[in-house]
């Protein structure tokens, strides 16, 4: 049951883990409103877009290992993810490409792609639940929840929405730009990908803003 702390090791060594669970939403149920879980993916990467998702939960449903899509194969993720676009009321997807990135900052493109995803929901809903700590500047109701990917339920899904697609393009960019293997660390800072920036420099899906990437720039 989501919520419920799950027991992991032998006897002498017990480890609590705790699921998201709806005590969040349930407060918006209980007053006849409609919630949605809002959050992102790839904040981190060098290369490739952030997107964002936003998710309305049919009340009470359980789905089965529901959680931070950080703690999950991508084999659950997978799962879960088409679970999720198949029982849940709406979901939404807002994506912000490098180039916007680059111009207005990653904070804002997270910001922004979080208010497509939102402005992307039939119904619109009557209140907002935020992973983090930062609010969107839509006029809707909103409340941030720190870690709520592991602390919400309509959180954690909108993580597992945004993560399967943004791998999902990642991969597709890893056809276009097979040099880089970005099916292997999607954009994200690894040794292979830094030693892929210095012998090819940045490819058109880089952030050239970014530390990591702008010192490869042959232009001014």
């Amino acid at each position: 049951m989501n919520g419920c702390p799950r027991q992991l090791g032998g006897r002498n060594n017990l480890i609590y883990m705790s699921l998201p669970d709806y005590s969040y939403e349930r407060r918006i149920w209980n007053i006849g409103k409609i919630s949605a879980g809002i959050d992102e993916a790839g904040r981190g990467p060098l290369a490739g877009p952030v997107v964002a998702a936003a998710v309305i939960l049919p009340e009470g449903y359980e789905f089965n290992g529901l959680n931070d899509s950080k703690k999950l194969s991508p084999q659950k993720r997978e799962s879960l993810f088409h679970q999720i676009k198949s029982l849940a009321i709406a979901t939404g997807v807002g994506i912000v490409e490098p180039g916007e990135i680059d111009r207005i900052n990653i904070l804002r493109a997270a910001l922004l792609a979080m208010e497509i995803a939102v402005k992307n929901l039939n119904p619109q809903p009557d209140y907002l639940l935020i992973d983090g700590n930062t609010r969107t500047s839509l006029l809707i109701p909103q409340e941030t929840v720190v870690n709520g990917d592991s602390r919400c339920c309509s959180i954690a899904a909108a993580s597992i929405i945004a993560k399967v697609t943004r791998d999902s393009i990642m991969d597709y960019y890893h056809n276009i730009y097979p040099e880089y293997n970005f099916k292997r660390h999607k954009g994200y800072p690894t040794k292979e990908h830094f030693e892929a920036l210095g012998r090819f420099g940045p490819c058109p899906i880089h952030r050239k803003t970014f530390n990591g990437v702008f010192q490869y720039r042959s232009e001014p």
